[in-house]
Formats: structure tokens, sequence, C-alpha cells
């Protein structure tokens, strides 16, 4: 047979090859629920019908707007039908309340030009009020459940090269503007191919995830490499991102044997499970967990471990990948066997170095992984681009045929961080802006560029902050960032967990935040406010979104249950208020 030159050509080829085995398995709405059985055939008959409508409208190499809404086939089916019409899927959070989602989904539209949308027809009313409110122009709505939809045998193979474009995927925007990655067909096989090698699946596996399939890792972890592979993907659940062990239920359920999912997932997860939730679920069908999309901390796989041990989860299950959105969002960080954990020395880790911890010195658990077939990766100096020895922190860059071609109508910014080239002169590489270092063939990734902060010399990643402070029964999510005309002013806001909380506990808590900081970083807050849970924001990937915590605080508009400033800050936020200047 021989090698498929695009993705859309695969998937045809394993459609007719499968027709009768599943492709997709749709969860019931429970965790009690059977859900319901998509065949490769039906997929397939149902995806030519929708290119067959696309290629008819004059569709065929212009974007399209897919809503990834997670409540039935009808996303899988609307990205191959865009696949197979040789039309450009964009994939948008689906259609709800949040006025950040509306905001990103019609910028999205504007930025891509697209005048279609596919939709469910439920959701068709409530995706055209997103667009009126934004009083743009609104692109057409076309509902993919539509009883009238054309003959499949209407549609016709498009014409596809492996440089064609066959994606725009926006970034989450944590840490920046959402910005759309240009995916082509030779880049989407090579990011599944990736997957599989990550997630070490075969045709036999069942393939799932907490992510929605808007965001990229999802699409093609979740849903894009189990159909190239054969097996059977299992969508998203309508769980809600309050309810992690709703979806390790569902994964239990439904016999899925490969799952990925952020870092602070597993955490919440090993935060809220009881005995008895331990004693409902099954867990022993897993093969590979993978924790991505995000930092990992080695203590809560390893305590994850251990504690779903009695849930049936067994030994070398879970492991560590690292996901740059630019490099085709597949999981490019090694996984599996290769991962990697290790004791490093706290105080050369705030320094920018990774040495092993010597006896009795501050030590903090690191945990990496080797780098998946085809994917090249170097560690970089961002300032003087020189390649850094073994153990140097510095930007890490990603060589490989899944690396995206550059943004979406964004010249500038592609020259900026795609096709880059270190000192040496070894071009091709993608600028992640994540932080990091090799040890031994072990990438570590320690934090972003954006995010590292400077206290009294030291360099603190927030995430690692962030990480440790969330820990007891009480303290739940924190951010952590810092303000002031030098950001010279460190702030931490961090949930407390409980309906009724006295002023006592309140104080006992905020000893505990300020007691972590010192002992584990030599820090002191100039502002600590404790919160309500769901006080702190998160991007869709689960990363704490501190940009907009940090907005919310210099606007006054975090509702705290205490609050703590020192008099240094507190006069430089009346001073920088009164005098009317910017607060940075």
């Amino acid at each position: 047979m021989s090698v498929p030159a695009s993705l859309t050509e695969a998937l045809l080829e394993r459609c007719a090859d499968d027709a009768g085995a599943t492709a997709l398995v749709v969860p019931g709405g429970g965790a009690a629920a059977a859900g319901r059985l998509l065949s490769y055939g039906e997929l397939d008959r149902r995806a030519r019908s929708l290119a067959a409508r696309l290629q008819r409208d004059g569709q065929a190499g212009r974007p399209v707007l897919v809503p990834m809404t997670a409540d039935g086939p009808e996303p899988a089916v609307a990205v191959l039908g865009c696949l197979y019409a040789g039309a450009v899927a964009v994939p948008v959070p689906p259609p709800g309340d949040s006025r950040a989602d509306l905001e990103r989904t019609a910028a999205i539209a504007e930025e891509t030009g697209a005048g279609l949308v596919l939709t469910r027809a439920a959701s068709a009313p409530a995706v055209s009020r997103q667009f009126t409110a934004r009083g743009t122009g609104s692109p057409v709505c076309l509902a993919v459940d539509h009883g009238a939809a054309p003959d499949p045998g209407e549609w016709r193979p498009p014409r596809l090269a492996g440089g064609d474009p066959a994606l725009i995927q926006y970034t989450s925007g944590s840490t920046a503007a959402p910005r759309g990655v240009t995916v082509t067909q030779s880049g989407l096989l090579a990011a599944v191919a990736a997957a599989q090698a990550a997630l070490r699946t075969g045709r036999a596996s069942r393939i799932g995830g907490w992510l929605p399939l808007h965001h990229g890792p999802a699409l093609v972890a979740q849903l894009l490499h189990p159909l190239r592979l054969g097996a059977a993907a299992v969508l998203p659940g309508g769980h809600a991102a309050d309810r992690p062990l709703h979806w390790l239920a569902e994964t239990a359920l439904h016999g899925v044997t490969a799952v990925l999912a952020p870092d602070s997932v597993y955490a919440r997860c090993l935060a809220e499970a009881t005995d008895a939730d331990l004693e409902r679920l099954d867990l022993s069908r897993l093969e590979t967990a993978v924790s991505a999309t995000e930092p990992v901390s080695a203590a809560v796989l390893t305590a994850f471990a251990a504690r779903f041990a009695r849930a049936g989860l067994r030994p070398g299950v879970l492991a560590c990948g690292y996901s740059p959105a630019e490099a085709c969002l597949s999981a490019v960080g090694a996984v599996g066997d290769g991962s990697v954990r290790r004791s490093a020395d706290a105080a050369e880790l705030e320094a920018g170095r990774l040495r092993p911890a010597a006896p009795g010195a501050r030590a903090r658990a690191v945990v990496g992984g080797r780098p998946v077939p085809a994917v090249e990766i170097r560690v970089v100096d961002p300032a003087s681009r020189a390649e850094l020895p073994d153990g140097a922190v510095g930007e890490v860059w990603v060589r490989g045929p899944s690396v995206g071609a550059g943004y979406w109508r964004r010249p500038l910014e592609t020259a900026e961080s795609f096709g880059c080239a270190t000192a040496a002169g070894a071009g091709g590489f993608l600028r992640t802006g994540d932080l990091g270092a090799l040890w031994d063939g072990v990438l570590y990734v320690t934090g972003r560029t954006r995010d590292t902060l400077t206290v009294h010399g030291r360099a603190l990643h927030p995430q690692e902050v962030e990480r440790l402070l969330a820990g007891g029964p009480r303290l739940v999510s924190a951010a952590v960032f810092a303000v002031g005309d030098g950001l010279e002013h460190l702030v931490a806001v961090q949930e407390v967990r409980g309906s009724a909380v006295s002023s006592a506990e309140l104080s006992g808590a905020a000893r505990q935040v300020r007691r972590c900081l010192a002992e584990e970083f030599g820090a002191t807050a100039d502002g600590l406010l404790l919160v309500r849970p769901g006080t702190v924001r998160r991007a869709t990937a689960g990363r704490v979104s501190r940009s907009v915590v940090r907005e919310l605080f210099l606007r006054g508009e975090l509702r705290s249950l205490h609050t703590e400033l020192s008099p240094g800050l507190a006069d430089w936020l009346a001073g920088a208020a009164g005098a009317g200047r910017g607060l940075r």
C-alpha cells in the first residue's frame, strides 16, 4: 500500500478497511450510562455527505468554524467533513454563557474570515447569538445533524498535497493573545504518529482524555490519532470542568486504555477522591495515562499512582508528556517508560541550573521524558540563541515534521517563533516560550519565559510555587504573580475550601501559605488574598490564567475572605490609583 500524502487520504483508507469497527464512543451523559457507538462506515458516510455539501457551497480551501460540543458525534463528523471536502477546519469552544469564549470565537471568525459555522441544529440559535452580540458580520450556520443532507455519492475526493492547510488551531491564550496555528496535511500525519508513540497505542486501544476537543492536543491525540490508527476514540463527556472524578468514572466505564489530561486534573482527582470513590473505580484497563499541556509535578504523579492503586491502577501507567501548541498540537515530549524522575537541588534550580541534590540540601522532585521519534529538542539561551549545555535552564526549541507552518495571517509573529536558527546555524526550530533543561537526554520543563518571577535576585517559576501552595485539606488552587513599577511586589491569591471558614482558620491558612513561601522558596508575599474556590481563573487546558487574576487584583475586583498587604504594596496601589498612571 502506498504511503498517504495527506491525513485525509489516510482516513479514507482507514474507513474503507475498517467499516464495521467502532470509531467513536459517545458517553451517555452519566457515569453509569453506556453511551452509543458509531462505526467507521457510518462516520465515513456522514462525513462524505457533509463534504459534498461543503464542496457544493464552495468551501474547499476556505476556513470553516467548528464549535466542539461535548454531547454527540457531530464535532467529529464536522472535522472529518472539512478534511474530506478540502476545507480548513477551525475548532472553537462550544456556545455557552462565558463572555470570554464568546469574544474569542467572534474574534477568530473575524481573523479567519470564516463565512460558515458547522453546528448542531439545537445549538444553531446560540451560535448565531454569539455573533449578533458582537455586532459584526455573522457567518452562516449549517446544522451537521440536519436531515436534508446531500447523498454521500455526490462527494468528490479533493486533490490535496502535504503542504495544504488542514486546520487552523487557536492557542488557548493563557500566556498571550490567542493565535491561529496553521497545521498542514503532512503536519497532521506527523502529529498523529507522534501521539501514537507518546500514548503507546495500537488498533485495539480505546483512547480518551479530559481535554475538550477544541483544545489542540485533544483534537489530535483524542480524535484524529485513534481514527488514523483504527482504534476507538472515546469522546469527552459532558462532565463539567469541576468534576474530574466523574471523568475518571467515565474512563473506567468505557474501558479506556490511554488518556491525556493536564497535571492539575490529576492533582484535583487526588485531592477529592474518597475511599468510597476508590472502591467504585476500576482503572485496571488503563495502559497509559499522560500528564501534559502544563508543567508536570513529580509529586502529583507519585502520589496519584500510590493512591489510585487501590482502584486497580497499575505501576508504570502514569507518564509525563510535553505538548507545545505550535508543534502541531501533539505530545512531542517523551512519555511512558521514557519518563524519568529525579531529585534536583532547589537552590541550583532557582539559579537556572538543574543539578542532583546533595545530601542534606533542599531538594525538589522533577519529572521529564525523552523525545518521541522524529522530534528534536534543544535548550537555548533566549537572548544569544546559543545552545546550552546539559543541566542549564533555557528556552525549549523544537524541530520536527509535526511543527505547525506558522500563525494564520501573522507574518511578523511567525518570523519570531517559527523557522528559527541557533547561534551555531542550526535552523528550522520553533521557539516554544517554555523553559526547561536537558539532562542525560531527558527534557525537564520548568516554566515559561513570560511567567518567571525574579524575587530578591532569585528566579521563581509560579507553576511550582502554586503547586506547593495548593496542599492540605483546605488549600485549593493558587495564582502567584508580581506587580509594581519594577514588578517587585509578590502577590499570592489562594483558594480556601469550606463553606464556613472562621477568622482563626483563615489566619492559620495565611500562616501556612507564608510558611510554604519562606521554607520552600525563601520568598515573602507582599500581598496575600484568601478567596473562595473558583476565583482563580483557568484556561481550557487547565493552566492558571495569571494575567486574568492579576488584572482582577489590580482593579480591586477579587472578592477576598482574608487580605494581607505590606505597607509598600498598599502605598504603591494607592499611589498608582491616585496618580492615574497605568497599573503594572
